[in-house]
């Protein structure tokens, strides 16, 4: 849990915009002047050399003086999205999925630039899991990496990469590597809150497994198997929850790994060939969570296979015990259904110690009967 409140640091929500450096940042992460922009900075030798700018000057200043920009956006429309587009000559299909967003994560290249989509997942804290419990939540961030530029489009309340910027400017060595740097770090940001999720959700598959199979043993005293019985569905609905919590998860991790690979291993001119073998351990990174999360997925098979079976075993119990109650009741009902069909001669009818022998025999049969369906388990 240390992992995921580490998370959670890096990605609180902004500081007041008094506080703030930027001049686009306020409380709710967007421009002062309804603008899509959170940020907008120079960069030269791995330092912020321009603040206060807007993005066709940051770029006449990074084209007169070298270095690169790094624009951030937050959920922007077409029209806010347009000017940033034609100044940086984004593809029309990448920004089209940049602002409609809803992709999958993915790696694409459009002439000298590189659009990578990454899916961020945040783990949602909760009391007690239920069957309507939600477990992690969604994001998107979108970058556009070219030679001297990095664009990146937040969708989604998580995610936000200010933290990232603050760690990346306290490192001029590693940002002097250029947009590839960038572009590095918020993939290695992303992977690191796949592993604190993984590890948060193999917290709540322990709990339901410990659950389910506790339950489990406790069916061998009296009573436990109407228990396991009663709290059967409401285990299983929970387990369904898990996984499709998973699925939401898989759906962000699995097809990140081609991407990654392609990253890590292809020379790219667009890529510093010193960052590219970061890019191997954030492959390495993911794949590990990728193997974690179709074990989670294999597991909840397994501990919703034990859960019905576990109510099945509780249901044949009860069907036992029913069959056992009958049998010992089917045995005065069949005595008194023979001595109440009124014949006159009838064996000991007119014996005075007839009736109270018929009891006796009656109760001895069924405290007989009684006793070997205990001894064979059934009661």
């Amino acid at each position: 849990m240390s992992m995921i409140r580490d998370l959670r640091a890096a990605v609180r929500p902004a500081r007041r915009r008094e506080d703030s450096p930027y001049k686009y940042e306020n409380d709710h992460g967007k421009a002062h002047t309804n603008s899509a922009i959170v940020d907008c900075g120079v960069y030269r030798d791995g330092r912020r050399v321009s603040d206060h700018v807007t993005p066709s000057q940051a770029m006449a200043d990074v084209r007169g003086d070298g270095g690169f920009t790094w624009i951030g956006l937050h959920e922007p429309t077409e029209a806010e999205f347009a000017e940033i587009a034609r100044e940086f000559g984004l593809h029309p299909l990448a920004v089209e999925d940049a602002v409609h967003a809803h992709q999958r994560p993915k790696l694409e290249r459009y002439d000298d630039t590189l659009f990578t989509v990454f899916k961020t997942v945040h783990y949602v804290e909760h009391a007690e899991l239920t069957a309507t419990s939600e477990v992690v939540e969604t994001g998107e961030v979108m970058c556009f990496t070219g030679r001297d530029f990095i664009v990146t489009v937040r969708h989604g309340g998580q995610g936000s990469l200010r933290a990232l910027r603050h760690r990346l400017q306290d490192d001029p060595e590693l940002l002097g590597k250029g947009p590839s740097a960038v572009l590095h770090a918020i993939a290695d940001q992303v992977v690191d809150g796949y592993i604190a999720v993984a590890g948060a959700m193999q917290d709540d598959i322990d709990e339901v497994e410990i659950d389910v199979f506790s339950s489990g043993s406790d069916g061998k005293h009296a009573g436990a198997g109407r228990s396991a019985a009663k709290g059967g569905g409401d285990a299983a609905g929970r387990i369904y929850q898990l996984k499709r919590e998973v699925l939401e998860f898989k759906r962000a991790v699995s097809p990140l790994l081609r991407p990654m690979q392609v990253l890590s291993e292809r020379p790219m001119r667009l890529v510093d060939c010193d960052i590219q073998k970061y890019f191997r351990d954030v492959a390495d990174h993911l794949a590990r969570v990728n193997e974690q999360v179709l074990s989670f997925d294999d597991l909840l098979n397994s501990i919703l296979q034990a859960n019905l079976a576990q109510a099945t075993v509780a249901q044949n119990e009860d069907m036992r015990k029913i069959t056992s109650w009958a049998a010992i009741f089917a045995v005065p009902t069949m005595i008194a259904g023979i001595y109440g069909m009124n014949f006159e001669y009838m064996p000991e009818l007119k014996w005075k110690y007839g009736y109270p022998l018929v009891l006796l025999v009656t109760v001895g049969i069924c405290f007989g009967i009684h006793r070997g369906f205990k001894r064979n388990g059934w009661l």
